[in-house]
């Protein structure tokens, strides 16, 4: 029982990505809810129980049920959406998060399996970027995130190369023993039967023998080098010699063994790497788990804003269409009094045709931002009825512009300290440490110390045939008593040692991972490099944008004020539609202007927020709501 309760370390990932689906109806559309309950167990359970060691540990299926937000802002035949419920739809629903949420229990799988001496797997720790649109995190369309994409490389890891994948010396060294013990056994019986051409060792022509063998075998490794094992053999041998004073036989021998390594693999620090570097790995899983939310989030928000932009300037053109279609009509009864030429009235027909293509092209454009962004916010898009539902946003591009106050060095230190992908970093750079001085003691020649001490028992009844007058025990149990009284000891001290000559793998295993570790410093140094670039840039860039709001304010009331002006004079009939269609125009384009100048500013604000590490916070975003995928209560 003991062995069992050392040996049950395995846990079981039971609970589901969801509960099952439950249907949740509105009068606009039906769609599956998902439960409140946690979308994904994070952690491993302990399980006493000797028999669940032996049982497969299944996972559900995902959920890919919508989560009954959605239903909830379904009014009016219409997603009522602002920019919150798009963040908290995507922390439940973006299937990027979905695949990346699956990366924190399988880091835990990955430190049970160190636990144990097995050398770690890995974890993805890429940022999943398959959701199209909202580029995220570049200087152009090229970057990163800039479309559906893919997923980006983590910290540290293969990378590719020449011929293929390139496999770094992360985790190199000697070779660990498994710390779960093992509990072996056998039984057996056989009957032997040999034709003797001499009689004088077994005093008979045909020897008939029957053996039932019972043997155990344990096992145990440690994470100091040391190897304990133990033997326990039993033996019952019945045979038809005479010469035998014992039949039937009984015999018990045992001995403990002690191995210990001296030099290489000796000690907690080249033993333990394996279980060191999956837990530094799941540091980085969670992490990366972050930095896929602030991605995800970056990009949801991104997305949001050119909605409001397609929205807006939807209705911008819709507006013009109407005051061109409302001049058209005024002319044609103007024409029916024979007040105006016909060439004016098709001059109106012309602007009307204009602004009907502007129209569809803006209807059509916010019909495909609608879609991307039901697409980003959902786990499936099944249904017909929500495919075509349209999306309303709520939020407006009237926030007012201000002026950033902070220093720049201020900032860039803030985006330091909190940028995820320098803490990612900096922890593969501790693996690197562990794996380097690992591959320093592989170095080493093998020397291990091993000592064993064993004993053996006899035990039997006396064979009438003999004549021997016999004193030993007639059963097992003092075959075994002798076996560990010291009356027949089996003792062993010995040293092994082994000494590779030139010694060039390891030799170079230890140089590459030195390489390595000085290359991955070069990387962090790089990367807050590119950080220091990165909220320059996106400072730059929130100036920038700030002054084309201000610029496209002033030209859509400059455009406003003399639209006033030519509809007046028109009114009082000093003026021809011709420019007061002309002055609407530009008033048309100075406001879809502004549109796009105030979706470029709060993309820009975004930027910001990213490049400094803030997004989190910015939001009100709780990562343990992300963990789980159901979003409760926000921080403010």
């Amino acid at each position: 029982m003991t062995f069992f309760k050392q040996s049950i370390v395995v846990a079981m990932l039971v609970p589901a990505l969801v509960t099952p689906a439950q249907q949740v109806s509105t009068s606009a559309a039906k769609t599956p809810a998902a439960s409140a309950t946690p979308a994904l167990r994070l952690d491993i359970p302990h399980s006493w129980n000797p028999v669940n060691t032996y049982r497969a540990t299944l996972v559900p299926s995902p959920n890919l049920a919508n989560s009954p937000r959605l239903d909830a802002l379904i009014r009016d035949g219409a997603i009522q959406l602002s920019l919150r419920d798009a963040i908290d739809l995507a922390l439940e629903n973006n299937l990027d998060i979905a695949i990346a949420r699956y990366n924190l229990p399988i880091a835990q799988a990955d430190i049970l399996r160190t636990r144990a001496g097995a050398s770690f797997r890995g974890v993805n720790t890429g940022v999943v970027q398959n959701t199209p649109g909202g580029g995220v995190g570049g200087f152009g369309s090229s970057a990163s995130g800039a479309g559906a994409g893919g997923t980006s490389g983590g910290a540290g890891g293969a990378g590719s190369g020449a011929s293929g994948l390139v496999q770094s010396t992360l985790g190199t060294g000697t070779n660990v023993q498994s710390y779960d013990p093992t509990l072996s056994g056998n039984l057996n019986l056989e009957h032997y039967t040999q034709p003797l051409s001499n009689t004088s060792v077994y005093g008979v022509q045909r020897l008939q023998q029957n053996t039932v063998n019972g043997n155990v075998n344990f096992v145990q490794s440690f994470a100091t080098g040391t190897t304990v094992s133990a033997v326990l053999q039993n033996n019952r041998t019945a045979q038809n010699s005479p010469y035998t004073f014992l039949n039937p036989t009984l015999n018990t021998y045992y001995h403990v063994q002690v191995q210990q390594q001296l030099l290489a693999g000796f000690g907690l620090g080249p033993n333990l790497r394996f279980l060191r570097i999956a837990k530094n790995n799941q540091k980085i899983s969670d992490e990366a788990f972050k930095l896929q939310i602030i991605t995800t989030v970056t990009q949801i928000a991104n997305m949001y804003w050119d909605l409001v932009a397609a929205y807006e300037d939807e209705q911008v053109k819709d507006r013009a269409l109407a005051f061109a279609q409302s001049t058209l009509d005024n002319g044609r009864k103007q024409l029916a009094l024979e007040a105006i030429p016909a060439m004016e009235v098709m001059k109106d027909e012309a602007e009307v045709a204009n602004r009907e293509q502007d129209l569809t092209i803006a209807k059509s454009a916010l019909q495909f931002q609608e879609l991307l962004i039901k697409n980003a916010l959902t786990r499936n898009l099944d249904d017909p009825i929500l495919e075509a539902m349209p999306v309303h946003p709520t939020d407006q591009s009237t926030t007012p512009v201000t002026a950033a106050t902070e220093a720049t060095e201020d900032i860039i230190a803030q985006a330091l300290s909190a940028r995820l992908e320098l803490s990612e970093s900096d922890i593969d750079l501790q693996n690197r440490s562990i794996s380097r001085d690992a591959a320093r003691n592989a170095l080493l020649p093998s020397v291990a110390l091993t000592g064993f001490y064993g004993g053996t028992g006899l035990a039997g009844e006396r064979n009438p045939a003999s004549n021997v007058v016999s004193t030993a025990p007639s059963n097992f149990g003092g075959s075994m008593a002798n076996a560990f009284n010291n009356s027949a000891p089996d003792y062993y001290v010995g040293i092994a040692v082994n000494v590779p000559i030139r010694n060039r793998v390891a030799k170079s295993d230890q140089y590459r991972s030195e390489l390595e570790t000085r290359q991955a410093e070069l990387r962090l140094q790089q990367l807050k490099k590119q950080i220091r670039i990165e909220v320059r840039n996106a400072q730059y860039a929130l100036q920038q944008s700030q002054a084309r709001v201000v610029a496209a304010q002033k030209s859509r009331d400059l455009a406003s004020k003399t639209f006033d002006i030519t509809k007046k004079e028109q009114d009082l009939g000093a003026g021809s539609n011709v420019q007061t269609l002309g002055a609407q125009k530009d008033l048309s384009t100075a406001e879809s202007t502004l549109v796009a100048a105030m979706t470029s500013y709060q993309k820009a604000r975004i930027e910001l927020d990213r490049a400094i590490g803030s997004t989190l916070n910015a939001n009100g975003i709780s990562i343990e709501s992300a963990r789980t995928g159901v979003v409760t209560a926000r921080a403010q």
